[in-house]
């Protein structure tokens, strides 16, 4: 089990320290040649959307960089991609929103030049156990002045921590009586202080860089507010839990500030989740938009036994949008789908927001670690929850207004 300490890193950075990978410019074109080859071809495919995991000492079970490495895998590489559990990116691509700036999924060009490369032989060139616990400490920030936030990242400091931290969240505590009941009714249940949720991790997710003249206005006195849930995999594991801070430069405020909920997808909280031995389970809830707003991204929460997830836009004049479904949520992977620039859905004041989750508690759920039993809500890996979360950058109906004609001006360009 993990000794849960906790390292606080608050860097008045300008730009973020990032993995640079190279760019990939593929064609069908390219895809039907019948020279693919590991150096020209698949390299540059694994380098863009798979060695961020696969690579030495990270949490994917082998490392893809070299040909070496690679080559035992061929087979398995194939029948990952053709069946897309590999990269993992389980949104619905039928429907709702489809340009991410985060997307990890393969082109059907990429998984065409994979396959063939495999088929062609996969040439290089040319010729221990206890019950979960929570740890939430109570930290201040040792902010003197208000300072705005440009990029959050929370995680665990080691690659073996990820193994046993379930997640870790981050909650801003901090008298702000300018934030007012209107921005931040859509929050859950699991409160945090007045300034709402900060930044959260679970396996698969990566930080988060707000969007420009936008941010999270951090306040004198404030205190962040941990919970680390960690649990047993059968071996003994040492880790703690950091949170780096980005800020704009001092005197720079953004225009915007945006504001992280959890959505609960079950109406009246999620504990009224109750699913029988052997049985599915479809849970719904409505979040009214008390604000004019840009919804920046949508990530599921689920357990074990969640299956999918939706967040639909029922707009003031009735009109409903699908804006994403995750058709294939996996708990191994809590992916955050970022809206790319041009796609995050402006929504009015007066739109409600429609959070529907289903459940499988039968044998035919391969992650179901037991049928049998009655499932309800819990913060153990083995009970369930259900909540999306998702950033909302709040605006006056004048701004939003605004940021519409710009997007529609933009969009006839």
């Amino acid at each position: 089990m993990a000794n849960a300490k906790f390292q606080a890193v608050a860097l008045g950075a300008l730009a973020l320290v990032v993995i640079l990978v190279l760019p990939l410019q593929m064609s069908a074109q390219k895809a039907a040649d019948t020279n693919v080859t590991f150096t020209k071809d698949v390299a540059p495919i694994l380098q863009e959307k798979c060695q961020a995991c696969h690579r030495a000492d990270s949490m994917a079970p082998m490392s893809l960089v070299t040909y070496e490495e690679s080559r035992p895998w061929a087979k398995a590489i194939r029948e990952r991609v053709i069946t897309r559990q590999m990269p993992p990116w389980h949104i619905d691509k039928t429907v709702g929103i489809q340009q991410f700036k985060n997307d990890r999924s393969l082109t059907d060009a990429q998984i065409a030049t994979m396959v063939k490369w495999v088929d062609a032989g996969a040439p290089k060139s040319v010729p221990a156990v206890a019950l979960d616990a929570w740890y939430k400490p109570v930290v201040p920030t040792g902010l003197t002045e208000p300072r705005w936030v440009r990029a959050i990242e929370i995680h665990p400091a080691t690659v073996k921590g990820r193994k046993v931290t379930h997640h870790a969240l981050a909650r801003l505590q901090q008298e702000d009586p300018s934030l007012t009941r209107a921005s931040i009714d859509t929050a859950d249940d699991a409160g945090g202080g007045v300034g709402g949720l900060f930044m959260e991790w679970a396996v698969g997710k990566q930080g988060e860089i707000m969007r420009p003249n936008s941010g999270k206005l951090m306040l004198p006195g404030s205190k962040i507010i941990f919970e680390m849930h960690y649990h047993a995999i059968g071996e003994p594991i040492t880790d703690h839990v950091e949170l780096g801070i980005y800020f704009y430069p001092k005197g720079q405020e953004p225009k915007y500030r945006q504001t992280l909920a959890a959505l609960q997808s079950v109406a009246g909280g999620s504990r009224n989740i109750d699913i029988a031995p052997e049985s599915t389970f479809v849970s719904q809830n409505f979040i009214p938009l008390r604000q004019a707003g840009r919804v920046e991204n949508f990530q599921p929460h689920m357990h074990l036994r969640g299956k999918a997830m939706s967040m639909e836009a029922i707009l003031p004049n009735g009109q409903t949008m699908m804006l994403s479904n995750v058709d294939r949520f996996n708990f191994n992977w809590h992916l955050n789908y970022v809206y790319a620039d041009d796609a995050a859905p402006l929504l009015p004041k007066g739109t409600i927001l429609k959070i529907t989750s289903w459940y499988d508690n039968t044998a035919a759920n391969p992650n179901n670690p037991d049928p049998n039993q009655w499932v309800g809500f819990g913060d153990r890996t083995v009970d369930e929850m259900g909540h999306a979360w998702v950033n909302i950058t709040y605006m006056s109906d004048e701004d939003y207004q605004t940021e519409v004609a710009k997007k529609k001006a933009a969009s006839q360009e």
